[in-house]
């Protein structure tokens, strides 16, 4: 019997890291870039979404950065659409890009042509939390 229960413990014990979701340390999140350039995909996929964009690029003629972004369903909550970027559209990014000086980056903001303007997640930044009143006690 305690053979059994320490085998499901320790089968629980090595699932967890297993289902754990991937690091954002990758991503240099200290020192945002702004790229402005021409969509050449959008995946709206899951786990995450992907941006590919060509940016002009004095050294190269143009880079070819990719865009990682949150999932889909977290997208959606924040305004994105499956077809709000297709291919040709102009847009400026400010970025996280990879630690590693590959051109590589997790959204933070994205500018469309027409001036909207989109975050990686929630609908932006929260509004200041109301007070809250506790009311009083009732006398009986």
């Amino acid at each position: 019997m305690l053979r059994t229960i320490g085998a499901v413990l320790l089968a629980a014990g090595l699932a967890a890291p297993v289902s754990a979701h991937h690091s954002f340390a990758m991503f240099d999140t200290t020192k945002p870039v702004t790229i402005d350039g021409i969509v050449t995909s959008f995946e709206w996929t899951n786990p995450h979404a992907y941006i590919e964009v060509d940016v002009p690029d004095a050294k190269r003629g143009q880079t070819h950065w990719s865009i990682e972004l949150g999932s889909p369903s977290i997208l959606m909550r924040a305004g994105w659409k499956f077809n709000i970027l297709k291919k040709g559209d102009r847009i400026t990014a400010v970025i996280s890009p990879l630690r590693n000086g590959e051109p590589g980056s997790l959204l933070n903001r994205l500018t469309l042509a027409d001036g909207r303007v989109l975050m990686n997640g929630g609908p932006g930044p929260a509004t200041p939390p109301v007070a809250a009143t506790i009311p009083a006690p009732v006398q009986p």
